[in-house]
This record gives C-alpha cells, structure tokens and sequence, in this order.
C-alpha cells in the first residue's frame, strides 16, 4: 500500500508540470518600441547596465540586440564578433582601440555591415590603405567617417576613400602626409560631402582647396586651420552655394591682401567663420570680409589684431551678428565702445585676455547688449565693480559669465552677480574675493550647472552648504585650492546636487574619505580630482569604486594613504576608467598589475611611485593593451629592456619621460595663488 501511494504521488508529480502552463515572463510581452524605451533609462542611468538586462531572457537578449546604435569595443580583434552580435548599429566608435590593424577590418568583408553609418578611428593607428579598403567594402552606407590623428595616412590612403561615394561628413585632422593629390581623389570621388576637416594637414595647397570647391558644392562645414593656404584659394571657397561655417585658424598665408580680394565676392550662405590666430590680418583685412559675408553670425577673431575704432565701426555692415569672440585681442581707445555701438545683436561677446579694456569702455558695452547670454572676460585685472554692476543691471538673462582671475571685483561686487543675474547656468569666478555672503548670493542661480571657484580663499562650507541645498541641477563643480572647504560642505554638495558628474577638490587639505563616502552616491559622476588631500585612503576611495560605475577620470597625485587596496576595488568596479594620476601615492607592483585589467584604460601618469619596480611596470605595461599615453620618471627608461617597450609604442602607446625631483611638501594656497597671478597675462 505505501509503495502503491508512493507509485501514485510520483506519477502525479510528473505529471502535473506538463498539465500546468508555465507563463510567459511579462517583460517578453512587451512591444519592441516598450522595450527599448526602458533601455533608453537603463542606458542613461549605467550603460553597463544593458548587459544585465540581455541576460534576463531570450527576449531581453534579442531586444538589447536590436536596440543598439553605438559601439565601442575594447579590442579590435572582437570587433567582427561585436558586429554581428548588433546588427543594427549605426556607430562604430574605435577610440578605445589604440591599435587596429587591416586584418580586423578585412574581418568585416565576411559580413557586411549596411547599417552602420559612422565610424571613428581618431585615435587609432596600424590600419592604412589596406584597412580602410576593407572597411568601405563591408559598410557601403558609410556616411561619417573620423580619421583624426592618421599621421601616418597618405594620398594612397585618400585613393580608396575615394570610393565612398555616400560620405558626408569627413575628418582628417594632421593627416600630414597627405597632399593635393589625395584631397583631389577624395574631391572627384565624394561629391556628396558636407563637412570637411582638414587642420594641420600640411601637405593641402591652394590647388587641391580649388579642386575640392569645384567639385563638393554641397559642403557646408570646412576647416582649413593651420593649412599652406593662400589667397589663391579663397575666391573658390566663397563661390561655394551652400558653405556656412569656415575655419581658418593659424593660416599664415591669410592676410590682409588675401582677404582684400574678397570685397568683390558675396557669400551669402556663411555663418561662421573663424580666423583666430592669423597674424597677419588687420583691421583693414577684418573690413574686407565684413563686406564680403554681411549674413555673418558669429566672427572669431581673437590672437589676431588689434581693435580700432574703424574695425568696430564697420561691425555696423553685420546686422546679424550674434557671436564675436576678441580673446587676446589688444584695444585701441574707443575700439571696445564702437563695438557697443555697431553689435547690438550680440548674444556672445569674448573678451578674455584682452588689454586696453577699461570699466567706462565695458560698461558702455553691456549697457547697449540688452541680449546678450554669454559674456567671457577672463583676466582682464583692470575693470573693477564699476563694470559688474553694469553687467549685473545691464544683462540680467546671462546664462555664461567667465570671469576667472579678474581680481579687482570685491566681494560686495560679487554679491550682485546672484542676486541679479538668477539664469546664470556657467559661472567661472575661479581666483576671486568671493565669500560665504557672495556664495548664499549665488544660491539665488537655481540653473546653475557648472561653478567654478577655486583659489577662493574667504569660501567655507557655510557658503557651499547654500550652494548644495539650492542648485539641484549642478553637474560640475571646481574648488581646486580652496582651503576652508572640509566634509562638511563636499557632504551637502553631494547630497544636494544628484546630477553632479564632475568635481575638483585638489588641494582642499581638509577633506577625508567622510567626502568620498558621500560622493559615491553620485551616481552619475565620472571625473574625480582630489590631487593633494592627505587625509584620503583608499577605504575612501574603495566607496568612490562601488558607487560611481561611471567614473571615467581620477587624480588621486599626493594622495599618500591611497594604495593597492584601492587599485583592486577600482580594477573591480571602475570598467569605465580611462585616465588616471597616481604620482606620490602608495602603489606598488600589484596595484598597478589590477589596473590593467581594465581594458578602456588609455592614459596613466605614474611619476614618483616608491613602491613600483622596472619588472612590475613593464608587466603591466605589456598587459594594458588600450593605453595610448603613459607619462614615467625618466629613471625607468634605462631600467626597462627596449625591444618590450619598442612592442608597447607599435600597439599605439606614446612615453612621455619626466626628469624632476621627488618633492612631497605641499605649498601653502596663498603663496601659489601669488605665484599664479605673476604668469597670467595682464
């Protein structure tokens, strides 16, 4: 009987599963568009947190599959695998590849590619011709291209670009090998091309400018910077229908008989253009083009020339000007308040570095620019509060107001800029009298997202705790130097402002892992200075780890108690991590072996580190294969066997030799602060 009963119940219980329907997960029942949705928060929120949500279900997989659009893998040889595990990708973004070589892009003739679209090989080597073969063949919708940095790419190079004939936007700054050849190639084989960048690539002349202006009528964006151009090639440029923005920073050939032959020449497409640091451009030149572009925009002009009244006066011809940036320009008298008179559309006005700027000239100005939303005069130490009132009365919609190193304002002045200017989101008053009292003032600017005040010496946490309980929406934050600051307000910050992604608290002594603790609930903080603050350690640095998976910079220099304990947490939890300083800190060997575990690390500065041997360096070394820069004491150079290092500098990485003397001391903030206004410009 009992064996009977027990025959019975185990036959039920193979049956009753199969009886029993076993439901779908509700998540699997949800619309594709539902989906990706909550992909779109789980993104935002930690990106690496999509690939916990493909390990959910099948459906989760194939929707998370689908779902994205930009890759970045960390190795060039998983990028086939990478590919076909998204089909749907739209970007391919390589920067995390120090080294591709053409045999991974020859991988992708295999399975072509239609979707993708961009593709960003700017910090990338090892490829050429060959390579960028392969991949035009395996992705024949490629429309945005990034060869930024190809220094070794050249006309042969240029030839198979050639063949992209859907490409649009093209970027191939200090592809110095290149010549008027290869631009010709690109110019005959991509009429469709709508943005080019071509800065500093040395081997473009006039010729290849023309031909590319004959043959690209479509383009819209081009930037000649730090090219051999001449005036030969201008006239071509401005016959092109629909170019809007120009850059021509640092030509040399630009000058005033270059631009002269432009007052014949009408571009009336041209909204930006930009002709920084050409030192040979004049006022006189400046009127030329004035006449020449009368729908301009915004004009950069700063390092350039010197302001004359007859420069401002014919500012008059540019109705439309909404952005004029003059930093490092030198004014002549009534240069400034011709400007006043002739811009009063502006909603942009850089006047940084500036001399010859006086507060009756300021003043003048601002009362005129009702408009005006940013306003930048950095290190102009002549104007005094006479000027901020004006600007605080005069602009009270200001969303940007720069103002670092302009060290006659008062505190009493300071004050005004919180209680006037409420819209305020970029404040930069770094090296000022500001105080507690100026500090609850700017508890006023509820929009405020970036503040920076460092070398601050009147600030305490009494004014940050304002700063913290008012700004909900500050992301990035700089106290460098500013020693009356202690957990108490670094605490209030982190708690006040959840949207904080970035802070600056080097040198602020006062500070211990009590401040780490409570910014490691800043989920979405990714840079991290605290270079200089003894009294941190790794248990401190330990919670920075575990909260803030996104953490992407760290300067933890003369950071004495951090060591490997805190390498190991950041090799566990900080995948993000792509710059680190560890200079003076406690780490040896194995610390610096688990850093290299992760792969997306590029940059390390590691100058001073006691605790560090030739074999326990070059071991990391020849494990970390994403590094692109790394910074040593010149000591180690003889230390290391040269054909290892020789294998570390072909995978794409750049030594950079430090030869200075360990020195621990910490110089007090008054004393750098002097030092620091005896080499900003006067």
């Amino acid at each position: 009987m009992a064996m009977a009963t027990h025959g019975h119940i185990a036959k039920r219980r193979r049956v009753c599963p199969a009886a029993v329907a076993v439901p779908a997960a509700p998540i699997d029942s949800l619309a594709d568009e539902l989906l990706f949705l909550v992909l779109d928060r789980v993104a935002a929120a930690d990106p690496r947190a999509l690939k916990s949500f493909a390990l959910a279900s099948r459906a989760c997989h194939a929707a998370e599959s689908r779902h994205r659009r930009v890759l970045r893998p960390y190795r060039a040889d998983l990028l086939s695998a990478a590919l076909a595990r998204y089909p749907t990708a739209a970007r391919l973004d390589l920067t995390l590849c120090p080294r591709v070589p053409a045999a991974a892009l020859a991988a992708l003739s295999s399975a072509p590619v239609p979707s993708l679209r961009a593709v960003d090989l700017s910090r990338s080597r090892g490829f050429g011709a060959p390579g960028l073969a392969a991949l035009l063949a395996a992705c024949p919708g490629l429309a945005d291209l990034d060869l930024s940095n190809g220094v070794d790419l050249g006309d042969a190079a240029a030839a198979e670009l050639a063949r992209a004939r859907g490409l649009q936007r093209f970027c191939l700054s200090r592809c110095k090998p290149m010549t008027d050849m290869g631009l010709g190639c690109i110019a005959v084989g991509c009429p469709d091309l709508r943005d080019l960048t071509l800065n500093w690539c040395l081997g473009i002349t006039d010729l290849g400018v023309q031909l590319l202006a004959l043959k690209c009528k479509k383009l819209r964006t081009l930037n000649l910077s730090y090219t051999m151009i001449s005036k030969d090639c201008l006239p071509a440029i401005m016959k092109l229908p629909n170019l809007e923005v120009l850059a021509l920073v640092g030509c040399v050939g630009i000058d005033d008989d270059a631009l002269s032959g432009l007052e014949n020449e009408c571009s009336k497409s041209l909204r930006v253009l930009d002709l920084s640091t050409c030192r040979n451009v004049t006022h006189t030149g400046v009127s030329s083009v004035v006449k020449a572009v009368p729908n301009l925009l915004e004009l950069n002009l700063s390092y350039c020339c010197n302001v004359t009244p007859s420069m401002g006066k014919c500012f008059q011809m540019l109705p439309k000007l909404q952005t004029l940036k003059l930093e490092g320009c030198k004014f002549m008298a009534d240069g400034l308040k011709y400007i006043g008179i002739s811009c009063v559309s502006l909603r942009e006005l850089s006047l940084s570095k500036c001399s010859g700027v006086t507060d009756t000239d300021l003043s003048f100005v601002v009362s005129r620019l009702k408009n005006l939303l940013k306003l930048d005069i950095t290190c102009n130490r002549n104007i005094t509060d006479v000027s901020l009132a004006t600007i605080t009365s005069s602009c009270p919609s200001l969303v940007s107001l720069r103002m670092e190193s302009c060290s006659h304002f008062s505190s009493e002045g300071l004050r005004l800029i919180g209680k006037r200017c409420c819209h305020l989101e970029e404040l930069d008053i770094t090296d000022s009298d500001l105080d507690d009292e100026g500090l609850k003032a700017l508890s006023g600017c509820r929009k405020l997202s970036s503040l920076k005040i460092g070398i601050c010496m009147r600030i305490s946490d009494e004014g940050l705790i304002h700063i913290g309980k008012s700004c909900p929406e500050l992301r990035d934050i700089d106290l460098y130097r500013s020693g009356g600051i202690s957990d108490e307000g670094v605490t209030q910050i982190a708690q006040g402002c959840p949207m904080l992604e970035s802070i600056n608290l080097s040198y602020c002594t006062e500070i211990t892992d009590v401040s780490l603790v409570s910014l490691s609930k800043c989920a979405k903080l990714n840079t991290l200075e605290i270079r200089g603050c003894p009294s941190v350690s790794s248990a401190g640095l330990s919670e920075i780890a575990i909260g803030c998976r996104l953490l992407a910079k760290l300067d933890v220099k003369k950071c004495f108690a951090i060591n490997d304990v805190g390498m190991l947490f950041l090799s566990q939890f900080s995948h993000s991590l792509r710059q680190i300083n560890l200079s003076y800190c406690s780490v040896t060997d194995i610390g610096l072996l688990s850093l290299s575990s992760i792969c997306g690390l590029q940059n390390m500065t590691i100058v001073h580190l006691a605790g560090i041997t030739p074999n326990g360096l070059m071991a990391a070394l020849m494990v970390s294969g994403g590094l692109t820069r790394v910074k040593l004491h010149a000591a180690f150079r003889s230390m290391m066997p040269p054909h290892m290092l020789k294998v570390v500098e072909a995978r794409g990485c750049a030594f950079q030799w430090i030869d200075k003397p360990f020195k621990v001391e910490q110089e007090r903030c008054d004393i750098w602060q002097q030092q620091s206004r005896d080499v900003l410009v006067r």
